[in-house]
């Protein structure tokens, strides 16, 4: 039963992450109530014309990697970067605000422990 719990935590984890991914091209979800702080935080982001764009496809090749169990490794390795910085954005501005991002990155974090076998070579 457990299997099948992550088996959708992980397929859920990797629709989002693509759908974020899919929302930085075609921005069809609003944006949320952000404070002053954020919101010049968010300007000095979107000021760096590329950084949008490379996160987003990162995001969907990675989510989507992520869905399938044969590239799931991949795609958690893909995803960790985004999420680490993900993460650090949430902790420095918006804590409280930051729980979807929290446990998504705690999925991916446990999808790279549960296929720790599969980055050994790439350690020796």
């Amino acid at each position: 039963m457990s299997k099948k719990i992550l088996t959708g935590l992980y397929i859920l984890t990797g629709l989002m992450l693509a759908n974020s991914g899919f929302n930085k091209f075609f921005h069809y979800m609003p944006l949320p109530q952000m404070s002053e702080e954020l919101t010049k935080a968010f300007g000095s982001i979107m000021s760096v014309k590329w950084i949008l764009p490379l996160t987003g496809i990162v995001e969907i090749i990675g989510g989507v990697l992520l869905v399938f169990p044969k590239s799931r490794a991949l795609g958690a390795i893909v995803l960790l970067p985004v999420l680490v910085g993900i993460v650090c954005h949430h902790l420095a501005y918006d804590a409280v605000g930051g729980m979807v991002a929290y446990i998504l990155f705690a999925v991916v974090v446990w999808a790279i422990v549960t296929n720790a076998d599969k980055y050994k070579p790439m350690i020796k």
